[in-house]
């Protein structure tokens, strides 16, 4: 259990290293959950329907998690 909120933490504060750069761009994201190796994240403002947000994903934002997070499988979105 320990483990998993540590593991979380880690992504929270990598995200928050993130956001800014989506900010820029009108956009954001809310972290929704850490679960059974996926992060599960909800765009928001331009983001939102944005045609380059699964490159942004991609190649951003999960690139940056899966090398720094041990057991980061991949990042999911949700709407």
């Amino acid at each position: 259990m320990e483990d998993l909120k540590q593991t979380e933490n880690k992504i929270k504060v990598l995200l928050n290293r993130i956001r800014p750069y989506l900010q820029s761009h009108g956009g954001d994201f809310e972290f929704v959950k850490f679960e059974e190796g996926f992060v599960y994240l909800k765009m928001l403002g331009a983001c939102e329907g944005c045609p380059l947000v699964n490159q942004t994903l991609e190649y951003g934002i999960e690139e940056i998690l899966l090398e720094e997070v041990p057991g980061v499988l991949g990042v999911l979105l949700v709407e």
